[in-house]
């Protein structure tokens, strides 16, 4: 009799947490939403008109917050089973192809072109390389290199996916991209006014430097409209190879960095080591590209990655652990910095020579 009907209460208890559990993480995404509304607001309000504390951080700090009452309360246990961060990053990576259209790599002509393949290869490989020099973890080096080199939290998030990055790499990597972008977004306009620059050589410097999209547009509208609506189309058309940088890290740490001594890596084993959801990030965004989706359907996928995101944030949260981030210690911060001053000294020699000197790129 009791052999029975303790394996059918545990399962019941299984059940009951984990609907219990996505109904809290429900609630929570809402109030991240909510939070993250009034916060936009209030920067409106000043005069910003995107906001550039982003919503991914709001939603681990509501995270952080239930993890330490569940915690407190005894709870946690029980609705630990509907915490699957790496599921819903995926879910809203494959959505979020439909925002990354090829077309918009050209919306600045040759010039916004030639910069962002300069930018992100020219970043990406700086911070690789001093990332290494440090001996920080092959998947964190993955995380931030991305984040740095093309637009901080989503392209963080891209390869975290593609490398299977842990949990911690990517809301370390994500606050560090927050914290930098807020003060950049008020001191380069200003440098950019104290040098002189044209509106369209400032929006191409705060494009191709500055790590989140929210932050771009804040500054180039501390600038001028002009400098807002170039800055946004060059971080676009950095945004668009987000794609490129997930598939050719997921191949390399296929191939390379998680080969087995004395195994040739086969295709079979490249498949089975592959995240297949690069694959269908790259199927959206060509979809996307050829146009075949509507605006409205892709204004909806919008919004839908973006749920699927602050959902996988939440998660973020609920999983964190302090011990992890003492762990990384302080040489993630020393790369981090290091690698925004080259972005920013390269950024503004870029901007300077093909939209000022050379005349490359359209304005805006």
């Amino acid at each position: 009799m009791t052999t029975t009907t303790v394996p059918q209460k545990s399962a019941a208890n299984q059940w009951a947490g984990l609907i219990g559990g996505i109904i809290l993480l429900i609630v929570l995404t809402v109030l991240v939403a909510e939070v993250d509304r009034w916060i936009a607001n209030s920067f409106r309000a000043q005069g910003v008109a995107q906001n550039p504390l982003e919503y991914p951080l709001t939603a681990v700090i509501i995270g952080l917050i239930a993890n330490a009452v569940l915690r407190l309360t005894g709870l946690y246990a029980a609705v630990r089973p509907a915490i699957r961060t790496e599921l819903y990053l995926k879910i809203g990576l494959v959505i979020l192809g439909a925002r990354v259209s090829l077309g918009d790599l050209f919306a600045t002509g040759a010039g916004g072109l030639i910069q962002a393949l300069v930018m992100v290869l020219s970043v990406f490989f700086f911070t690789w390389w001093l990332g290494g020099k440090l001996k920080l973890p092959e998947t964190l080096k993955a995380v931030m290199a991305s984040a740095v080199a093309i637009c901080g939290v989503s392209a963080a998030i891209a390869a975290a996916g593609a490398v299977s990055a842990r949990k911690e790499e990517v809301s370390y990597i994500t606050t560090l991209v927050i914290i930098v972008a807020l003060p950049l977004m008020v001191i380069m306009p200003w440098l950019a006014t104290a040098m002189g620059l044209t509106p369209t050589v400032a929006g191409a410097w705060f494009g191709g430097n500055i790590d989140t999209t929210a932050a771009v547009v804040g500054a180039g509208t501390i600038y001028g409209p002009e400098a807002q609506q170039v800055a946004a189309v060059v971080k676009l058309s950095q945004n668009v190879l987000i794609g490129f940088i997930a598939f050719g890290l997921a191949l390399h740490f296929a191939l390379v960095v998680r080969r087995g001594e004395g195994e040739r890596p086969t295709p079979k084993i490249i498949w089975e080591r592959f995240p297949k959801f690069v694959l269908g990030f790259v199927l959206v965004s060509v979809l996307a590209s050829i146009g075949a989706f509507t605006p409205t359907l892709v204004r909806e996928m919008n919004n839908a990655y973006q749920w699927a995101f602050a959902l996988a944030f939440v998660c973020i949260g609920l999983d964190f652990t302090l011990a992890e981030v003492r762990a990384a210690g302080w040489r993630p911060v020393v790369v981090y910095v290091g690698a925004t001053v080259f972005n920013t000294v390269l950024a503004l020699i870029a901007a300077y020579v093909i939209f000022g000197v050379l005349g490359l790129g359209q304005s805006a």
